[in-house]
């Protein structure tokens, strides 16, 4: 692409990024607004005028996965050696560069987890721990450490900002917990992620040769997710910097949910501030999700009724779509099946089911879905465990693939020899009835199964690009989709988006946690429920439980954040099947719009095509809404176009005359 090409890529905000190409710059962007274009278009700009040379950008994300889509993004610009990291894999890569020149020999071993440390520092101690206080001891410590608070100042900086000492400790006892904690890892001789950031800073702020060399290799950065930062990461930043401008920044205030990991939105509400003469541009355009669930979203961040200075608020820019859902059910299993039930009309109705999520607040939760889920015979994928490339299964699989690769027909299909090996792994082509385990290691076999089609239908790849593309893979933790229901925690949702969203358990005590106590922490739930409203592109439906068992006594109510969004008393329904329908906001027509999917559904079946290709849910929607009494106010329909009216008019009249009382 050209330089004028590149530009018109964008909508006039995203251009405005684009051609800032000096820092300092600071990009507000909200959920669904292209950021991840802007930023790559901005850079592809900058390599096609001359101002950046590929090899001096550094672009940091949080996540494997970001940067690996930025990446692929770039190359599809045609702009190659930018680097695309995430924080740690930039620092531990310079780190492993200059260890031996600047202390000698290999750099120490990487320590995976925490928790045998910090278990191994509370027997020092003499402390009596069980396995969940460890966990919680092992996440204080990450938070000390990627907040720069020593053990020293720590219960001073704790007792300042209220935060409690984990599982019943006193402040005093976590620090010198944390103390210890270093002396095991000396005398193990390792270091642990948050060491890579604080080792590579000291060098950079201590070493003149080595801060010369990095800085002379890096001279533009941009950082996404900004308002997810560190202090430890911003430290590590202002040490690759050196006090240079040249730094584009990328954020939202309204997603800020991770602050119990030491994140902080501060650098980015502050960045005009820290850095005067500042361009600030803001991204509202919304192409992700239909005007129903933008307006949902930009109510509920609205705070007690006025909208925070610091919130965006989205235009959305897609067609109307379905009107969102609330249902009130009456127990947890009930929930937890008539969800199953409503993914299954999804997906019968031509919705795919990696395309589907059920997101909620904690992992306990998931158990429930996965029943009903498995009961409905839908396949799922439960997210935020343990890493699609370090389970054994993969591992052991990816081995007998490349001992396949080596001897394999040249003549024979790539996806048919990939089956045949992973057949003799245990892998079958239907998944097992059971849960748990069983089920995880055939959904981690068919990923694979999954992916060695994808690549074949792009043109024939082979044995060789199917292992080239697992190396890739592997080396960025990017695990290929897998064809089921997300099963995720609302923080495990982040970055992440699907056609239809169900978010499940909006009740008090859940949502907000009943942990939350203070008013800080009651405003991060209310933006993580806000993260979840905006996953969702086309279909969302929110519901409660109003007892925990069948029979149980209906204590619950629904979430404070609905309240004046949830339907009116007098439009709200309880249900406690799996067949009875959520109550629809908006002018809508619910049963024909219904009936109007039923009809859709049977089309196509009859004609063999996908339900999308007959009428989109939008284009559905819009007729529930409007109810044309003639061929001519179908017209106006948008998305209905003559061909489908001389196909579908008439009987998409008929059925919207049996809705209407009085009409013929």
């Amino acid at each position: 692409m050209s330089a004028d090409q590149i530009l018109e890529a964008l909508d006039p905000e995203q251009r405005a990024v684009a051609l800032a190409l000096r820092g300092p710059v600071c990009v507000l962007a909200g959920a669904g607004t292209g950021k991840t274009r802007a930023i790559t278009h901005r850079i592809a700009y900058g390599v096609r005028t001359g101002v950046y040379t590929p090899t001096t950008v550094l672009a940091v994300t949080f996540t494997a996965r970001a940067a690996g889509e930025m990446r692929t993004r770039l190359r599809e610009l045609g702009v190659a050696g930018v680097q695309a990291r995430t924080f740690h894999a930039a620092a531990l890569r310079q780190l492993g560069y200059f260890w031996p020149k600047v202390v000698g020999g290999a750099p120490p071993r990487i320590l995976e987890h925490k928790a045998p440390a910090v278990a191994d520092a509370a027997g020092r101690l003499s402390l009596s721990v069980d396995r969940i206080a460890i966990r919680d001891l092992a996440g204080e410590v990450e938070w000390a450490k990627v907040s720069l608070v020593t053990p020293d100042d720590y219960p001073r900086a704790t007792a300042a900002i209220d935060r409690p000492a984990p599982s019943g400790f006193d402040r005093h006892t976590v620090a010198r917990l944390l103390t210890t904690y270093e002396d095991v890892k000396t005398d193990r001789g390792v270091i642990d992620f948050e060491d890579v950031l604080l080792m590579l800073a000291d060098m950079l702020g201590t070493r003149g040769d080595v801060a010369e060399t990095v800085r002379g290799q890096y001279r533009h950065f941009v950082v996404d997710e900004y308002q997810d930062v560190s202090p430890l990461q911003q430290f590590l930043l202002d040490q690759w910097l050196g006090g240079r401008d040249e730094l584009c920044v990328v954020g939202d205030p309204s997603q800020t949910i991770y602050s119990f990991t030491g994140a902080t939105p501060h650098h980015l509400l502050t960045f005009p501030t820290a850095h005067p003469g500042a361009q600030v541009v803001r991204l509202v355009r919304d192409y992700r999700s239909t005007p129903q669930v933008v307006g949902l979203a930009n109510r509920l961040i609205a705070q007690r009724g006025r909208r925070s200075t610091t919130a965006l608020e989205l235009v959305a820019q897609r067609p109307a779509g379905p009107p969102v859902a609330f249902t009130a059910y009456d127990d947890d299993e009930s929930e937890a099946t008539g969800i199953a039930a409503r993914i299954a009309r999804l997906v019968r109705s031509g919705t795919r089911a990696s395309e589907i999520a059920v997101l909620y607040r904690t992992n306990a939760q998931s158990e429930a879905f996965e029943q009903a889920l498995a009961a409905a015979g839908i396949g799922y994928l439960v997210r935020g465990g343990e890493r699609f490339f370090a389970r054994r299964e993969v591992r052991d699989a990816i081995v007998l693939l490349r001992g396949a690769g080596r001897s394999a027909d040249a003549d024979a299909p790539m996806p048919e020899v990939v089956r045949d090996v992973l057949l003799s792994a245990g892998w079958a082509p239907d998944p097992p009835a059971a849960r748990g385990a069983a089920r995880e290691r055939w959904e981690s076999m068919q990923a694979l199964v999954g992916l060695a089609d994808d690549l074949a239908s792009r043109g024939g790849a082979s044995f060789a690009d199917l292992l080239a593309e697992l190396d890739e893979r592997a080396a960025a933790q990017h695990a290929p989709t897998v064809e089921g229901v997300t099963l995720a925690s609302l923080h495990a949702a982040k970055g992440l988006e699907w056609d239809a969203v169900f978010l499940a358990g909006m009740s008090e005590g859940l949502m907000p946690i009943s942990l939350a106590e203070t008013d800080e922490a009651v405003a991060e739930e209310r933006r993580l429920l806000y993260v979840g409203v905006t996953r969702a592109r086309e279909h969302l439906e929110l519901s409660f439980a109003r007892s925990r068992t069948p029979g149980g006594r209906a204590s619950r109510r629904r979430s404070r954040f609905l309240d004046g969004l949830w339907p009116e008393d007098g439009r709200r329904r309880s249900v406690g099947t799996a067949t009875a329908r959520p109550v629809l906001i908006g002018e809508y027509d619910e049963g024909l719009y219904q009936r109007l999917k039923d009809w859709r559904a049977r089309v196509a079946t009859q004609t063999d095509k996908p339900a999308y290709t007959v009428l989109r849910d939008s284009e559905l929607a819009a007729i529930a809404e409007m109810r044309p009494a003639s061929m001519a106010d179908l017209a106006r329909v948008n998305g209905i176009g003559p061909m489908k009216l001389d196909a579908y008019g008439p009987a998409l009249l008929a059925l919207v005359s049996e809705s209407v009382p009085g009409r013929p």
